[in-house]
C-alpha cells in the first residue's frame, strides 16, 4: 500500500527502522491478545514479524504527526481467499494501549477504507473482533460496518475464538462519506 495521511496521522509502509516503536506496543499486555497473538517477548521476535510486514506490504504503520511520526499501531488490508476460491479483503488493526480512546484508530481505518474503495476499487471489506473486545467493536461501528454473524476466528496464538463478523460495501461507505459532508 502507499502512504496515506489524515489530519493527525501518517499511515505509511513499515521499515525495519521502526523496530523500537513496533516492539514497544507489541510487547504490551493487552495489544496482541486483543488481536489473537501473544505479546512479543523479544525484539528478535518483533523483528521477524516486522520483516514480514515490510516484505508483504499490506500493513501500514500508524504514525502520529504530533510526536515526530511515532509508530503507535498498525492497520492492514489483507487479500484472502475463502473456501470456494473467491478472493476477499479483510481489514485488521492494533493500537498501543497508551493511545486508545482518542479516535486514532477510527481515523486510520476510515482513511484505509477510503483508499481501498476509491483507489483499489475493492467492492467489499470484512472485519471481525473477539466478542469481548469492545474497543475494536466501537471502531467497527464508527466506520459503518454491518454485522453479519458470529464466527469462530482462528487466532495465531489462542486457537479459535468466538468473534463478530462484519462487512462494508463500497456503495455504503461512499454514501456515508457523502452524508457526512
Amino acid at each position: 500500500m502507499e502512504q496515506l495521511e489524515t489530519e493527525r496521522l501518517i499511515l505509511r509502509p513499515f521499515v525495519l527502522e521502526d523496530i523500537d516503536d513496533f516492539y514497544e506496543y507489541c510487547s504490551q499486555e493487552t495489544v496482541g491478545p486483543n488481536a489473537g497473538w501473544a505479546k512479543h517477548d523479544s525484539k528478535e521476535h518483533s523483528l521477524k514479524i516486522l520483516s514480514g510486514f515490510v516484505e508483504k506490504g499490506d500493513v501500514l504503520a500508524v504514525c502520529l504527526k504530533s510526536v515526530a511520526n511515532k509508530v503507535v499501531g498498525s492497520v492492514g488490508l489483507h487479500e484472502k481467499t475463502d473456501e470456494s476460491g473467491a478472493n476477499y479483503y479483510e481489514i485488521g488493526y492494533v493500537l498501543s494501549t497508551l493511545f486508545e480512546g482518542k479516535g486514532i484508530m477510527t481515523e486510520a481505518v476510515k482513511r484505509v477504507l477510503e483508499y481501498a474503495f476509491t483507489d483499489l476499487k475493492v467492492p467489499r471489506i470484512y472485519v471481525c473482533h473477539f466478542i469481548e473486545n469492545n474497543r475494536s467493536r466501537r471502531v467497527i461501528e464508527k466506520c459503518g460496518f454491518t454485522f453479519i454473524d458470529f464466527i469462530e476466528y482462528q487466532t495465531v496464538s489462542y486457537g479459535k475464538k468466538l468473534s463478530r463478523l462484519y462487512h462494508l460495501d463500497k456503495d455504503d461507505f461512499m454514501r456515508n462519506m457523502e452524508e457526512k459532508k
